[in-house]
């Protein structure tokens, strides 16, 4: 979830700098490999042309985003800088937008599967450059949903001088009555319902045409029914973050200290770690651009001891 993009205090001073540092030493590199990652994707048309690497490409930088506001973030957390309310509402909203845009991206691309397997004609007109950047439209429009409706709940209800009030930056700062949170809650768990929906029943079609095909045919069917398994997996790691909430409030009255380090530890594992390894991962399993990523990764000695 977004706000643990805000750690919170509490532990001892030592452990504060041991985890800061861990923190930014991750950012760092995850950050380089999606940045190399979408290096490749531009340089060669291939890639940017076809609108399923264009789709890649949206969840690259949309992860590369979320990785550099979360870790401002924590930043101003952990020096505990506080800054205006008008400022941390531009900070957690764009944290908010990305932290669907990558999942809904992720459906987008279970869906490009499903359509060049099952509907292999249509999959030409559907894969161009225009549909692609309609696509990305759509996506960012659904992203924008939740973050229009929380928007519109915090402004609804919160003063006007709260907004020139300096406090420090995390999503509860839009929370001015209990009932936002459960507001909140309800967007991800809708969203979470409707992408997990589209992944089985994509992967439940591609299933029936994997068995019905056979040759050539068959083992394509059956790597694009491996690409959407991955994409599923990818999406969990990213949902995974939506139920993070209920477990941390489930821990906080009972013990600070358990709350704090369970929190952190879900900040690495479901808001960090998914957002370089996932596409990573993806990326070196397509051929294309795998050979295309060693080549770059090694500056060009990969692709002269190939030949």
């Amino acid at each position: 979830m977004t706000n643990n993009s805000s750690l919170v205090g509490g532990v001892s001073y030592q452990q504060q700098v041991y985890r800061i540092i861990v923190v930014q030493i991750l950012v760092v590199i995850f950050v380089y490999i999606n940045f190399l990652l979408i290096f490749t994707f531009f340089k060669k048309e291939c890639f940017y042309t076809n609108a399923r690497y264009i789709l890649f490409a949206v969840t690259l930088l949309s992860d590369s985003m979320l990785l550099i506001i979360s870790t401002i973030t924590v930043m101003f957390a952990y020096f505990r800088f506080d800054i205006q309310v008008g400022l941390c509402i531009l900070l957690c909203i764009l944290l908010f937008l990305y932290s669907f845009v990558t999942p809904i991206t992720l459906t987008a691309m279970t869906l490009e599967r499903y359509v060049a397997i099952c509907m292999p004609l249509r999959h030409g007109e559907l894969s161009s450059t225009r549909s692609a950047v309609l696509c990305i439209l759509i996506i960012h429009g659904l992203s924008a949903v939740p973050c229009i409706m929380v928007l519109s709940a915090f402004f609804a209800t919160a003063s006007l001088s709260l907004h020139t009030k300096k406090r420090t930056c995390s999503m509860e700062t839009f929370n001015v009555y209990r009932w936002q949170s459960h507001m909140l809650s309800a967007i991800n768990q809708l969203y979470f319902l409707l992408m997990l929906i589209t992944i089985v029943l994509s992967y439940v079609e591609i299933v029936k045409v994997a068995k019905a095909a056979s040759g050539e045919n068959k083992k394509s069917t059956w790597k694009g029914l491996r690409t959407v398994i991955l994409h599923a997996f990818q999406l969990l790691l990213c949902l995974i973050q939506l139920w993070c909430p209920f477990i941390e409030a489930a821990l906080l009255p009972i013990d600070l200290q358990l709350y704090i380090d369970v929190r952190y530890n879900n900040y690495i594992m479901f808001i960090l770690a998914p957002r370089c390894l996932s596409p990573l991962i993806y990326g070196l399993r397509d051929e294309t651009f795998s050979h295309a990523l060693k080549s770059y990764a090694s500056f060009g000695l990969y692709k002269k001891n190939r030949i």
